[in-house]
């Protein structure tokens, strides 16, 4: 290029990003890159000073390479850099990136050549350690075999540090220039380590001469070294074992080999870094070198928790390469084992705490290695996993994190996106670490807290500067949202309870297919072990990714379904969801990271044929176990206005109400869930159950009027009639049981205007489209509407006129029928309707003066007669739910005689349930408050053995089982404790029904 004036060219050089132009500019034109008035001679120097702007510290960079070019020797220097980019660009990437690094070369002369002429391969370098104290490389030392090294003292120890620094340099110069990816760099360094310790062993063992003889000693590489995930400056973790050669004591071998370790750990430590033995039993008391019988010893009696953690790592570096084998073999598997000591998962778990809360909060943020979202929080997620299920799956025993993180992620133990987020980061903090500890060679782990400090980090890591900050700002940005996401992921993981779960099953039992398998089964109470580990052979067949995640499951869960009443049926039911499900991604996920899920999922199966079988035509509501608030039952107006909605975008009434239905199956799933997880009391179930049955008929009542409209040709405001469903029975007392169906009755008033007869047919049209609808066989359960409490019975019209109401209670009807009235409540249709005729039967079931003694002795009458004729032939009188001594019948008779007696002068009576009837009647001082106390316990365990039933079975029964297995799952259900006997629940039963009977008894016939 042409020369221009002096401040045109100065310009030329600030545009290049160095902080302080004029200085470099001034330095440069030393060496001949710059000319003396500032001006570029040519394009190559212009070019070559552009390259050298481009590094992490370029004003370093600057000052480094012109202190080299100018040490003795190196005239040649600028020339080989303009005559080779490629060497340009190493040599600069060292000394923008390392002070340390850039003022080594400085003081060795023409050491800068390796980065000229790199190594055609590492291992020649690594080679190259050995040799520069005259040991054979190919000869590893062992006691009995190999040779010491040549070169001893001081002079070792210099010649180690050079050929160290050399393998340094290297290292960085491919790291820096991203030649290397991160992976490589970890294990270069850790390969580099090893092999100096290796020189290093032979060098003492020269220096010692007989005092390092009679003993084969190992070198156990532990943390990151023996993971191979070494930092350009850490102290090495090692452990050391060792064994006497022949016909030397066990005690003098143990001394030689102390000995020996000590003068090689001497040496590392002049040389780079010490050597930490600190992991060895009994830690820096325990003495140096034990034997092989010494460290099992150990580890079968005294190790923690966290010295079986520090053993995933644990690898042969150096020494007798058979006798480091061996321990790996025989001690490091111990690793395996230590997952089944009591609270392991506990242990590890507050290890992680204690680590972090040894960090100062002022520094925790920028604390790479130990703070929040740093890297021993991948490290303790990873290593967690790995003891947990590794005990049963060899393929996730990789001892570096990124490769046992691919391995659980292949293996289904972490998520895909999760699994690639740890990863990134992971690789992100250790870059950043490996960048921060090249600056001075210095172990550090935190990021500077200033941007000047932080700027040639960013900038060796490729960050600029933008609008919304420099290169330290977007590094710090990454760095924090890193963090948070790195911090989620950990308590994810780290914190998943089914690592409790399955750290709590034995080992062989993870095999799942064993002989040990099948034993366990049958010691957790699994009756049919043999058909359990075909569902669980079915599970997991194939390599597929879901089979693999099934294989990680299935321990805990099979643990977890012994705990259930049923552990076969709740197997078999797990088996029907899974296959239903498939492939669909989120399930086995939703079971593997939400503990909860899991837990809840093996007690609902293992408890319930009624939800499995709902499960199993919407296997997709598993996802209501995620969380507690999803298993509150929903009020009735939400319910109806998502049913209202699916109707709505239905083509067709039978797509409307198949619409409703699934929406109701899914509330059925829901509410009986929460019922077996113990988050809704009897009470509360009734209530729930009687609002899905009221949105269900609200919502297909809707549809079934505007078919019959459209059928009929009749426009919006030509609909003859209003229609309204009274709720009856226990459907109207708020009251319903899982089996239950609905009593109902329904009732029309004609508008005005409109033909009474044309009305009623519009109006018998739309019921009994309603009923039909609800009634077709599908998918989803059938909804039964019993409309037998009508006037006259299945004999009276199914339709009725309020009017035609009104004629029959005033002519005709029964006092069990006014009875029947006492829980008549307006449930579906139009409300001033509803209002109209609950107006219409309270003169009627609350009556002026109660009854009369005629009426009085016709429902005793009544009541005498079912208890004689309809109770089942073979039924036991002292078992059955309804009709039976103290049941149902019994109680709520009671307390309807007493409202048809006080109704009318006690306000609290007129109500529709009858625990708050029976309730009103004790605070009125009608009845005493222990007979109202025995009634109400009574009827709340009836009530929940009549639903337990229909859980435990899937089908409705009024009777208690006869089978003692039985009797025990109905008592559970109920909320007796696990360790029930089927006589003890019995007797209770039958001391409770007892008492309300006699109650009932006195009340009703005295």
């Amino acid at each position: 290029m042409t020369p221009g004036t002096s401040r045109e060219r100065r310009k030329t050089v600030a545009r290049l990003d160095f902080e302080d132009p004029d200085r470099v500019t001034s330095l440069l034109s030393e060496i001949d890159l710059v000319a003396d008035d500032g001006g570029f001679a040519d394009d190559t120097r212009s070019a070559l000073v552009s390259a050298l702007a481009d590094v992490g510290d370029p004003d370093q960079a600057a000052l480094l390479l012109v202190r080299l070019a100018e040490t003795g020797g190196n005239e040649d220097l600028v020339e080989t850099l303009l005559s080779d980019d490629d060497f340009a660009r190493r040599l600069f990437a060292v000394l923008g990136s390392s002070r340390a690094l850039g003022e080594w070369l400085t003081a060795h002369g023409r050491e800068w050549e390796l980065l000229q002429h790199p190594p055609t391969s590492f291992s020649e370098l690594l080679r190259g350690v050995a040799l520069s104290v005259g040991a054979d490389p190919d000869a590893p030392y062992t006691g009995d075999s190999g040779t010491p090294a040549t070169v001893t003292g001081a002079d070792a120890v210099r010649a180690l540090r050079t050929a160290y620094r050399r393998g340094i340099l290297d290292i960085a110069s491919r790291d820096l220039t991203g030649q290397t990816e991160m992976e490589r760099v970890a294990d270069d360094l850790s390969d580099l380590a090893a092999a100096l310790i290796q020189s290093a062993l032979a060098v003492a063992a020269a220096n010692l001469g007989d005092r390092a003889a009679g003993v084969r000693l190992a070198v156990i590489g532990m943390g990151k070294c023996g993971a191979h995930e070494l930092n350009y400056v850490s102290d090495v973790d090692v452990i050391y074992v060792g064994e006497p050669t022949a016909g030397v004591s066990e005690d003098t071998a143990m001394r030689a080999g102390a000995a020996w370790a000590s003068e090689m750990m001497r040496i590392c430590k002049d040389v780079a870094w010490e050597v930490d033995a600190a992991l060895r039993p009994e830690g820096k008391a325990g003495q140096l070198v034990r034997t092989m019988d010494g460290h099992r010893s150990y580890y079968e009696r005294w190790a923690r928790t966290w010295e079986f953690q520090a053993l995933l790592k644990a690898r042969p570096i150096a020494g007798d390469p058979e006798l480091g084998q061996q321990y790996v073999e025989q001690i490091a598997s111990r690793t395996w084992e230590a997952a089944e000591r009591d609270g392991f998962v506990a242990d590890v778990q507050a290890m992680r705490r204690r680590v972090e809360d040894n960090v100062p909060d002022k520094i925790a943020e920028r604390e790479l290695k130990l703070g929040p979202g740093g890297l021993r929080d991948i490290e303790f997620s990873v290593q967690i996993l790995q003891m947990v299920h590794g005990r049963g799956d060899e393929s996730i025993r990789a001892k570096d994190t990124l490769s046992a993180l691919a391995e659980l992620v292949d293996g289904g133990y972490i998520g895909r996106d999760d699994g690639a987020k740890l990863g990134d980061a992971y690789r992100f903090l250790r870059t950043v670490e490996h960048r921060l500890m090249l600056t001075h060679l210095r172990r550090t782990h935190l990021m500077p807290d200033s941007d000047a400090a932080l700027r040639p980090i960013a900038r060796s890591l490729g960050y600029k500067a933008s609008e919304s900050g420099d290169e330290a700002d977007a590094l710090v940005r990454r760095r924090k949202a890193q963090a948070r996401e790195v911090r989620r992921l950990h308590e994810k993981v780290f914190y998943r309870p089914l690592l409790n779960a399955v750290a709590e099953v034995p080992g062989d039992a993870l095999r799942l297919t064993t002989k040990a398998a099948a034993d366990r089964l049958r010691a957790l109470g699994f009756e049919r072990p043999d058909g359990v580990l075909k569902h669980v052979e079915a599970l997991i067949a194939g390599t597929s990714r879901t089979a693999s995640m099934q294989r990680l499951l299935l321990p805990a869960i099979l643990s977890m379904f012994a705990d259930a009443p049923d552990p076969d049926g709740g197997m078999l039911a797990y088996r029907q969801v899974s296959e239903q499900l498939g492939s669909t991604p989120w399930y086995l996920r939703l079971l593997r990271d939400e503990g909860a899920v899991t837990n809840r999922l093996a007690r609902v199966l293992g408890s319930s044929k009624y939800v499995a079988g709902l499960l199993g035509r919407a296997p997709e509501a598993i996802q209501l176990l995620a969380e507690a608030s999803d298993l509150q039952p929903r009020p009735t107006h939400a319910i109806e206005m998502k049913m209202f909605a699916a109707a709505g975008r239905a083509k067709t009434p039978e797509d409307a109400i198949a619409a409703i239905r699934s929406i109701r199956r899914g509330e059925l799933v829901r509410i009986a869930c929460a019922d077996i997880l113990d988050r809704l009391d009897g009470f509360a179930v009734g209530q729930a159950l009687t609002s899905v049955a009221d949105a269900t008929i609200r919502a297909s009542l809707s549809v079934a009027g505007k078919q019959v409209a459209a059928d009929a040709d009749i426009g919006i405001g030509e609909y003859p009639v209003d229609l309204s469903v009274i709720a009856m029975g226990r459907y109207g007392g708020e009251e319903l049981g899982y089996g239950s169906d609905a009593d109902v009755m329904y009732v029309y008033d004609v508008r005005e205007g409109h033909d009474p007869e044309y009305a009623a047919k519009i109006a018998l049209r739309t019921v009994e489209l309603m009923i039909k609808l609800l009634a077709k066989p599908g998918a989803d359960p059938a909804v039964g509407l019993d409309a037998d409490l009508r006037p006259e019975g299945r004999n009276g019209a199914l339709v009725r006129s309020i009017d035609s109401f009104r004629e029959y209670y005033e002519r005709w009807s029964q006092p069990w029928e006014r009875q029947a009235l006492l829980r008549a409540r307006p449930s579906a249709g139009d409300d001033v309707l509803g209002a109209r005729f609950v107006q219409l039967i309270d003169p009627y079931r609350y009556p002026d003066g109660g009854l009369s003694p005629t009426e009085l002795r016709e429902i005793r009458r009544i009541k005498a007669r079912v208890d004689s004729e309809r109770l089942p032939r073979g039924a036991d009188p002292t078992r059955h739910l309804k009709l039976g001594r103290g049941g149902l019948s019994d109680i709520e008779w009671t307390v309807q005689v007493l409202q048809l007696q006080h109704a009318y002068d006690h306000g609290g009576l007129r109500t529709t349930s009858t625990i708050k009837a029976l309730r009103a009647a004790a605070e009125d001082g009608l009845i005493g408050r222990e007979e109202a106390s025995a009634l109400e316990t009574a009827w709340v365990l009836v009530s929940r053995c009549r639903d337990a039933n229909m859980l435990a079975k899937g089908k409705a029964s009024d009777e208690l089982p006869r089978l003692p297995k039985e009797v025990i799952h109905v008592a559970r259900l109920v909320g007796y404790p696990d360790d029930i006997s089927s006589d003890r629940f019995l007797d209770d039963y039958a001391k409770t029904t007892r008492r309300a009977h006699n109650v009932a008894e006195r009340l009703l016939f005295a």
